[in-house]
């Protein structure tokens, strides 16, 4: 199972950065040691305000509880909280490991809630699905879209993406068939510096 954990981490009155550096050492080893037993497959930053210290992470656990205990052993989490979200599979998921990260891009998350209007009917409905499928093999294909899952609730699913270039997933979401019956919420990625995926993106 993977899991998106949002984490936020708040760092209690008086500590001194000594203590901090220390945390943070520890935290990034033990992350290291986490990926190493795949149990931790990316780390990002997503868009900071000031003094805001969050990252977003994917996991892999057998279950919430085996997330739990791997959340739990982590350095940081006497200071942090954390919002867990179960991924599901997606049909139309290109697979772990197997869209290659491109050097120097972007990623994104972005969640779809697809909303199909009253008036369209089940047979509509099935080809415009079967053409969504077959955009997001090419999108894949081009190495555009890197993941894609269902999460929690009616149409509602997260795609991770990546472009080359400035604007770029704002017109790759047009091209999608569904993209009038979809509202979409994007997030842009910067690197963690624990992210298990540096040494692919830096090669």
């Amino acid at each position: 199972m993977e899991f998106l954990v949002n984490m936020t981490t708040e760092v209690p009155e008086g500590t001194t950065p000594a203590e901090v550096a220390d945390m943070r050492a520890r935290e990034a080893a033990h992350t290291r040691d986490l990926a190493g037993q795949g149990r931790v497959s990316r780390l990002w930053r997503p868009p900071l305000g000031p003094h805001e210290w969050r990252t977003i992470g994917l996991f892999v656990a057998g279950s919430p509880g085996e997330l739990e205990s791997t959340l739990a052993s982590m350095p940081l989490r006497v200071w942090r909280t954390d919002e867990v979200t179960a991924l599901g599979a997606h049909p139309n998921d290109p697979g772990r490991g197997e869209v290659p990260l491109m050097a120097g891009s972007e990623e994104f998350l972005v969640t779809f809630t697809l909303s199909v209007p009253d008036e369209v009917g089940p047979e509509t409905v099935d080809e415009m699905s079967a053409q969504e499928a077959e955009r997001a093999r090419k999108l894949a294909a081009d190495g555009w879209l890197l993941r894609l899952w269902t999460l929690p609730g009616p149409g509602r699913s997260l795609g991770h993406w990546q472009t080359t270039r400035a604007g770029a997933m704002r017109e790759i979401l047009k091209t999608l068939p569904l993209a009038d019956w979809l509202t979409t919420e994007t997030v842009p990625l910067t690197r963690h510096p624990s992210d298990p995926a540096v040494e692919v993106r830096a090669s």
